[in-house]
């Protein structure tokens, strides 16, 4: 199974080669959870764990958590409360963005950011 838990595994991995601190129980013990959990999350055993738990592993191994969270099917809570307040309007801009290049997403992202409406 390719995802969340081979992304964190091959990323936990790379950073255990040259620092110990990142074998598996020390990363666990790090995040608050069993070293027996993480490798079943690694492994594809068990599904992601919480949204909390996958943000405090993605700053533990120097990850971007909004992309870990993808990896898991989840979206953080502050994202989903600003889609809320306006659900059509950011599901349109998100359909309409399906296809774009990175390009044009970076783009409205820079426009947006700077005010350049």
């Amino acid at each position: 199974m390719t995802g969340f838990g081979d992304y964190v595994r091959t990323a936990r991995s790379a950073l255990a080669e040259g620092d110990v601190r990142f074998s598996l129980r020390q990363v666990a013990q790090r995040v608050g959870v069993e070293p027996a959990y993480l490798s079943k999350v690694e492994r594809g055993l068990v599904p992601p764990p919480s949204e909390a738990t996958i943000v405090r592993l993605a700053t533990d191994l120097s990850e971007d958590p909004d992309m870990l969270l993808a990896l898991a099917g989840k979206v953080s809570s502050d994202l989903q409360a600003i889609i809320l307040r306006r659900p059509r309007q950011f599901a349109d801009l998100i359909r309409q963005l399906r296809d774009a290049p990175d390009g044009a997403i970076l783009k409205v992202v820079r426009e947006v950011r700077d005010g350049k409406w």
